[in-house]
């Protein structure tokens, strides 16, 4: 993977986390204060599931 590959990640990242602030931004806001009152161990199980499931998308695009 090239420093090109890593930045157009990036940049499609930025641009997909920047899709719901910019179109909803009171259920942006709604939903990151539902976020806030969670428990620091609700927050780590969503976040492992996240990384999971991303690196099972980049395993299988990778093994294609």
């Amino acid at each position: 993977m090239t420093a090109t590959d890593w930045l157009a990640a990036f940049g499609l990242m930025l641009v997909i986390e920047g899709l719901l602030p910019f179109a909803a931004p009171a259920a942006w806001r709604e939903a990151f204060r539902r976020v806030i009152e969670l428990h620091d161990g609700q927050i780590r199980f969503v976040g492992a599931a996240a990384l999971a499931a991303g690196v099972l998308l980049l395993t299988m695009l990778g093994s294609s």
